[in-house]
C-alpha cells in the first residue's frame, strides 16, 4: 500500500510538472508579430536574372538596400546559401541612415552546371531579414571552334 501511494504521488508530480512546461503565458492584447521589412527597407535586384553565362566564369551583380524609414537600420550580416556565392562591399554592424542606400555586391563563381537558383539572406537589427535570389543558366562553350569555311572566302574573292 505504501508503494502504491508513493507511485501515485510520483505520477501526479510528473503530470503536474509536464503541464507546467507546456503552458505558456501571454499578455492579453499583445501580438508578437514580425516587423514588415517592406515598410523599412526597399531592395533593388532582389530577384536577379543572369540569363545565360559561361560555366565556371565568375560574375557578379549588385543589390541596393534603401532605408525608407525614419530611423537608422543596422546591417548585421549578409549570408550566402552556398559556397559558390560571395557577398562583399558591406561591413557587419554598418548603419544605414534614413533615406540613404547601401550597395552590396554578390559574386557567383559560375560553377553550377545548367540552370541554377541561389539565395542570399540579409540580416538587420530589430529582427528584420530579407532573402534575395538570383538565377540563370550556365553553358559550356565548344571546346574547338567550327572548321573554317572556304566558301565564304570564295564569295569575298570571286577571282579564286
Amino acid at each position: 500500500m505504501k508503494k502504491l501511494t508513493i507511485l501515485m504521488s510520483v505520477l501526479f508530480a510528473l503530470t503536474t510538472v509536464s503541464k507546467a512546461q507546456i503552458t505558456t503565458t501571454t499578455t492579453p492584447g499583445v501580438i508578437n508579430a514580425k516587423p514588415d521589412i517592406d515598410k523599412v527597407l526597399q531592395f533593388t535586384n532582389a530577384d536577379y536574372n543572369f540569363g545565360k553565362i559561361v560555366f565556371g566564369k565568375p560574375t557578379e551583380y549588385q543589390v541596393t538596400v534603401k532605408n525608407i524609414s525614419a530611423d537608422s537600420v543596422t546591417l548585421d550580416n549578409v549570408q550566402a546559401g552556398c559556397g559558390c556565392t560571395t557577398p562583399k562591399g558591406y561591413t557587419k554592424g554598418e548603419k544605414i541612415a534614413p533615406g540613404k542606400s547601401k550597395v552590396v555586391t554578390l559574386g557567383f563563381n559560375g560553377g553550377t552546371n545548367g540552370a541554377f537558383t541561389k539565395f542570399v539572406t540579409f540580416f538587420f537589427g530589430g529582427g528584420l531579414q530579407k532573402q534575395v535570389s538570383f538565377h540563370g543558366e550556365t553553358y559550356k562553350p565548344a571546346e574547338q571552334p567550327a572548321p573554317a569555311n572556304d566558301a565564304t572566302q570564295k564569295l569575298k574573292n570571286p577571282s579564286n
